[in-house]
């Protein structure tokens, strides 16, 4: 595949970061030449480039194009559109649906890992189930969602990869952790059967496939970070 010039592009990841997802998915999307840069575990160690390009968070992902540092996924996201414009746009060029990709993309980031953290953090199955109802309204939003969106596609954009199919792709991982653990099935043809065709398309997509772990990934990994 034809690669646009990388300009001294780097991407700072961690592998299995949901959040690094969306930036490698946007590069692959706009086919950007890059050099990927793995942080082992920036929980208990970060490297001087990671501090020295994300002073404020120390968190990846981070974007370094030439001299510049962009940080937070979504952002990432959004100026890989920008600053490599092509004839694939991830976020629409109408603004209603700019408008609409954004308030989707916010309601994942906030409503939705909160709703996950809350599951995952649970002290016992009475509270896990109290909550998950919380998290099962959320992705009942996100099918109306969908359903309004993708009219007839396989993805929220249609039938192309999106802003809003980028930015939920990042829930994708840890659902599959949390349903595995709780033996709650949060994804289901009877209330969602619009996500759960959407999840396997999307980790089937070529500019997904190679950065995203397989479920059995995830979950091993999920048992080695807490020793379960």
């Amino acid at each position: 595949m034809a690669r646009n010039g990388s300009n001294n592009v780097k991407l700072l990841g961690t592998w299995g970061s949901p959040f690094a997802l969306r930036a490698q998915v946007a590069l692959h999307l706009k086919s950007v030449e890059h050099e990927y840069i793995e942080e082992a575990d920036v929980l208990k160690s970060k490297s001087d480039l990671l501090v020295k390009s994300n002073p404020i968070h120390k968190k990846v992902p981070v974007l370094i194009h030439g001299d510049v540092s962009i940080c937070e996924s979504l952002n990432i996201v959004q100026y890989v559109d920008e600053a490599w414009p092509s004839k694939l746009s991830i976020l629409p060029s109408n603004p209603q649906d700019r408008a609409f990709a954004r308030f989707w993309a916010h309601f994942v980031d906030g409503k939705c890992f909160e709703s996950i953290d809350a599951v995952a953090g649970a002290k016992d199955d009475a509270a896990r189930m109290a909550l998950a109802g919380n998290l099962m309204e959320c992705l009942a939003a996100l099918e109306e969602a969908f359903q309004k969106s993708s009219k007839g596609g396989d993805f929220f954009g249609g039938v192309n990869i999106s802003y809003v199919d980028i930015a939920c792709g990042a829930i994708v991982g840890p659902l599959s952790v949390i349903e595995a653990f709780s033996g709650v099935k949060f994804l289901s043809p009877d209330t969602t059967p619009g996500l759960l065709q959407w999840v396997d398309k999307f980790r089937d997509h070529e500019a997904v496939k190679p950065y995203m772990p397989t479920v059995a990934e995830y979950i091993e990994f999920a048992k080695k970070k807490f020793n379960v």
